[in-house]
């Protein structure tokens, strides 16, 4: 009963917009108070417990350096690296947010500030150029959760830390997939551009090989930063923390030194965004601690399993099952609250079916991803539209072309597990 209290109180105050870690806090608190057999000060340890593990470490750090990168040059570098891969395609702007994406995965690790980011740069050249807001709005958005799948992902370190299972590994599976959704999101836009006639006049104006290889030149720290990172988990160099934390070494390195462009100003405005965010994001750790406490004292991990695993004993069949479980929760709350709630549910489960938990993390990471771009949450796509001035419907009505490709493509990467272990293969 005290368990029914508690999901009352979560699902009553999201619907009342209350921040998502005050629900998370006071649902927790609503157990303990109706729950006699536990002590109150438990509370005060989970709080505390809960941001205690040394994994946990890697989030701060990758936070700080995708923040030091993005005000040394290296984000603008990028979007010309971007422009001239394919500015001569439909819907040519459009196209360079996708690839932006991709190419600042190895940068920010937060699909919600690479749409921030990207609203405020492309947005007013969209508009100059005809698209249509809802297009612009849909395409910044989706495209944008590439981002947080190609390492370092922030998602997946939590992932790694709520389920026990290696962030290095995770790291390394997350690139091929996170490619494939950016190159899905390249497709439909693509269709999309024909089809509204989006910069049909730069077809087959493609930019020399010279241009090609100077903006490759001019990017090439920050392209080398992601190969950095796996090289160094691959060979035993560095732990994720170890890397994490050398990563803000890297970046402070390249903007004072070789771009020149880290001046003083700079640098403090970088820490007080990583501050921010890191805040941000610890709170709703250390308040997830509690109600995940409580879920692990009511046995709700093993319920769950017993009942879908008794659903059906195709393996197939039952991660589709935990796919739609996955996409539905992905679109009523946010994705940190849902790794580190879920996690602990579903991968008993996914284990016991024969699933990798490398692969099951990348499944779920992508598809609490989709969650930024679907009502009622849809963080990214408020973010975006906030910015932009757009209605949010606008948005919605363009997003569902691209919402569908990624769920095909969820599908496509549960029937072929190699698409995420291929590389992870060869850390062993």
């Amino acid at each position: 009963m005290s368990l029914l209290y508690s999901a009352l109180t979560f699902v009553i105050l999201l619907l009342a917009n209350v921040p998502i870690a005050f629900t998370l806090g006071i649902s927790g608190m609503v157990y303990f108070l109706s729950q006699t057999s536990i002590p109150i000060p438990i509370v005060a340890q989970r709080l505390v417990a809960g941001t205690q593990s040394f994994p946990l470490l890697a989030v701060p750090f990758f936070v700080l350096a995708g923040h030091l990168m993005n005000v040394s040059g290296i984000t603008r570098r990028l979007i010309h690296l971007a422009d001239v891969l394919v500015g001569h395609l439909p819907g040519a702007l459009a196209q360079v947010s996708c690839v932006l994406s991709m190419l600042m995965g190895g940068v920010s690790g937060s699909s919600n500030a690479d749409a921030a980011m990207e609203t405020r740069v492309l947005l007013p050249e969209m508009r100059q150029r005809g698209y249509a807001d809802g297009f612009s709005a849909a395409v910044l958005a989706c495209s944008s959760l590439s981002t947080a799948i190609i390492p370092p992902s922030i998602g997946l370190v939590l992932y790694g830390f709520a389920g026990q299972v290696s962030v290095g590994k995770l790291f390394i599976a997350g690139i091929i997939p996170g490619i494939l959704m950016g190159i899905t999101m390249m497709g439909v836009t693509h269709w999309k551009a024909v089809h509204r006639g989006y910069d049909l006049e730069r077809r087959g104006r493609r930019h020399s090989f010279r241009e090609v290889l100077s903006a490759f030149r001019e990017s090439i720290w920050a392209l080398l930063f992601p190969l950095f990172l796996v090289v160094t988990l691959r060979f035993g160099i560095f732990a994720p923390v170890e890397a994490a934390a050398f990563a803000v070494v890297y970046a402070f390195f390249v903007g004072k030194f070789i771009h020149r462009e880290l001046t003083r100003e700079k640098f403090w405005e970088a820490i007080r965004d990583a501050a921010e965010d890191n805040a941000v994001i610890m709170l709703i750790v250390s308040m997830a601690a509690i109600l995940m406490y409580a879920l692990a004292y009511e046995k709700v991990p093993v319920k769950m399993s017993t009942f879908i695993l008794g659903l059906t004993s195709h393996p197939f069949l039952l991660m589709l099952a935990i796919t739609a479980f996955l996409f539905v929760a992905g679109m009523v709350m946010e994705g940190t609250v849902n790794i580190l709630l879920l996690t602990p549910i579903f991968l008993p489960i996914v284990r016991a079916a024969g699933f990798d938990p490398v692969h099951f993390g990348i499944i779920m990471a992508i598809l609490i991803q989709i969650g930024g771009v679907t009502p009622p949450v849809g963080v990214n796509m408020y973010t975006v539209c906030s910015l932009g001035g757009i209605k949010v419907e606008e948005c919605i009505r363009e997003s569902w072309a691209y919402v569908g490709a990624l769920l095909a493509l969820v599908v496509v990467l549960i029937l072929v597990p190699q698409l995420s272990l291929a590389l992870v293969g060869l850390m062993k």
